[in-house]
């Protein structure tokens, strides 16, 4: 964090970015209870709402995805590459949550046994560990990292780049964000 970005400067649309439990999620609920903008997991737009993570069809997700980036005022959570390039072009600011994969493969499996529901979620109850997301998390996880800040480096628009779990609480408190 070299230069303070204050929660104003990222406008009106702010997409936020980074690998699978970075909590972009949770920062884009916090947001959106400290804004009033509009929150837009791209989770639930993706997948069945109450479904075992079943995809919706491509169409269906891209006239979604689509439909949400139209309105005046959002914050967006999810990366899904297919459609970025439409999301980006729309928004006023971009976070990239950068956070190293150990902490995301934490995240995954305390959320798995949390009595709690998970922010932006499909609504399932409590999710179950599952080899597929542990090889994702592991495996491809750190491959899209590089496409991230790669869509970070080249944004032309205010952004913010946060890279530990302390970056983003002190942001939290800088924000005046509820956890």
């Amino acid at each position: 964090m070299s230069t303070t970005v204050l929660l104003k400067d990222l406008g009106p649309r702010i997409c936020i970015i980074g690998p699978s439990n970075s909590g972009k999620s949770t920062l884009a609920y916090a947001i959106s209870c400290k804004t009033a903008l509009p929150v837009v997991h791209l989770d639930q737009l993706h997948h069945h709402l109450g479904s075992n993570w079943k995809p919706r069809n491509r169409a269906e997700f891209l006239n979604l995805h689509a439909e949400a980036i139209s309105q005046d005022k959002w914050v967006m959570d999810g990366n899904y590459i297919k459609c970025i390039e439409e999301r980006l072009a729309r928004s006023t600011g971009l976070i990239l949550l950068d956070v190293p994969i150990t902490i995301g493969l934490l995240r995954y499996i305390r959320r798995c046994y949390s009595s709690s529901p998970r922010i932006g979620g499909l609504r399932t109850g409590r999710e179950h560990v599952t080899w597929e997301m542990i090889k994702y998390i592991t495996l491809v996880a750190p491959k899209n990292r590089l496409c991230h800040k790669k869509l970070y480096e080249q944004a032309r628009l205010p952004k913010l780049l946060l890279k530990s779990p302390q970056e983003v609480k002190t942001y939290f408190k800088l924000w005046d964000l509820q956890a």
